[in-house]
């Protein structure tokens, strides 16, 4: 026997978390499918601007998380090469006052673990594979590798760059590799005390055509990240990451900083990450399908606001299905595009550019935007 639920959401990623969070809050029965078998502490840093905090205020999480994360005062762009200062963005007190809430950055899977738990117990079914999906005309059947299947009034892709989804409305088309990598690691903070630098709290590091991103991921800064941007030739790339290495960083950020060079040496383990992307696309839904997040406009991660986007779309898309009620689910979604599509594509921009606060610069239109206090607008 098919299930028959009344909204599905394919991929309880950050995106998806937060859709079933706030849908269930505003008392939309759903229920989330992931592939993958179980939770885990996936990921390492992200940013949480206060245009999300804001968000997460709604879903009674922001103090959790505030708890959790760290608290930079400034944004700081720095030479890669000579360590001189570009830009001092400040966060700190002065997020809170101008923006309406805290900046943080914080582990990405604490923050993930902390919207699961959010989500109603029995909600979200884990070793789902969506292998086929069909829109029924009157419901949409979801079929899994598993055999199982369910029916739904709508589903909703948050199921990332490579969506079923997506591939359902628009063909099957591979995501285009951006020709750059970006290589993570998580450093123990016991491994920078053999250093004398000066590890601030959030930091990005920059020369014409690489940089690298670094920042705590926990209030109590036992725990530094980074993350790079550096152009490489396109490979085969199989799964999502590669190992890389001490001397293989030192080499791409050959002539930078003694502080840069210094983190590459506290590593203990490097990972390397394809960046790719997708050209913005020509619809965000079809009958009674709709899509979020990175299944709708992935982007580098050089502006910090990837996952933030998706968590943005989850709230518009739930202002909208309250608007409309599930039955008027069309007038919903072609609301959500009109309400998200502008902002989406210009972050998605700005950060597959690779400008943003390179120099001094007012990130209010990023930061200060506070989506609950937007006018719908319908034309």
């Amino acid at each position: 026997m098919e299930k028959t639920v009344k909204i599905a959401i394919v991929g309880a990623g950050l995106g998806g978390a937060a859709a079933a969070t706030l849908l269930q809050q505003a008392g939309f029965e759903v229920e989330v499918f992931e592939q993958a078998p179980e939770f885990s502490r996936l990921g390492a840093g992200i940013h949480v601007g206060p245009n999300v905090m804001k968000i997460f205020r709604r879903m009674g999480l922001e103090k959790a998380l505030d708890d959790m994360g760290s608290h930079p005062d400034f944004w700081f762009s720095r030479d890669g090469e000579t360590g001189d200062y570009l830009s001092r963005i400040p966060l700190g007190e002065f997020a809170k006052k101008e923006y309406g809430a805290s900046y943080i950055t914080v582990h990405r899977g604490d923050m993930h673990a902390l919207q699961i738990d959010s989500i109603k117990p029995g909600t979200v079914h884990f070793g789902k594979r969506l292998q086929n999906l069909v829109d029924r005309g009157d419901d949409v059947l979801l079929e899994f590798a598993d055999g199982t299947s369910v029916t739904a009034d709508i589903v909703i892709g948050a199921d990332g760059i490579h969506s079923k989804i997506r591939e359902t409305l628009l063909g099957v088309e591979d995501p285009i590799y951006s020709g750059w990598v970006a290589h993570r690691a998580l450093i123990r903070g016991e491994n920078l005390a053999r250093f004398a630098d000066e590890f601030e709290d959030c930091v990005k590091w920059w020369t014409d055509d690489r940089h690298m991103m670094v920042y705590y991921t926990t209030g109590k800064r036992d725990e530094y990240y980074f993350v790079t941007g550096v152009p490489h030739p396109a490979w085969d790339f199989q799964g999502a990451y590669v190992d890389s290495s001490q001397e293989e960083m030192l080499a791409a950020f050959e002539g930078y900083h003694s502080t840069v060079q210094n983190l590459i040496k506290s590593t203990e383990s490097i990972t390397k990450w394809p960046l790719r992307n997708r050209n913005p696309l020509p619809l965000w839904s079809r009958g009674r399908l709709v899509m979020l997040g990175d299944a709708c406009h992935p982007m580098k991660p050089h502006m910090a606001q990837g996952a933030c986007m998706a968590i943005e779309d989850a709230a518009m898309l739930t202002r909208c299905l309250q608007e409309t009620g599930l039955s008027d689910f069309r007038t919903a979604f072609d609301l959500y595009e009109l309400n998200r599509k502008e902002r989406a594509t210009r972050v998605q921009s700005v950060s597959n550019a690779n400008t943003f606060l390179r120099t001094q610069e007012d990130p209010a239109w990023v930061y200060g935007y506070d989506l609950y206090g937007q006018d719908l607008k319908s034309s």
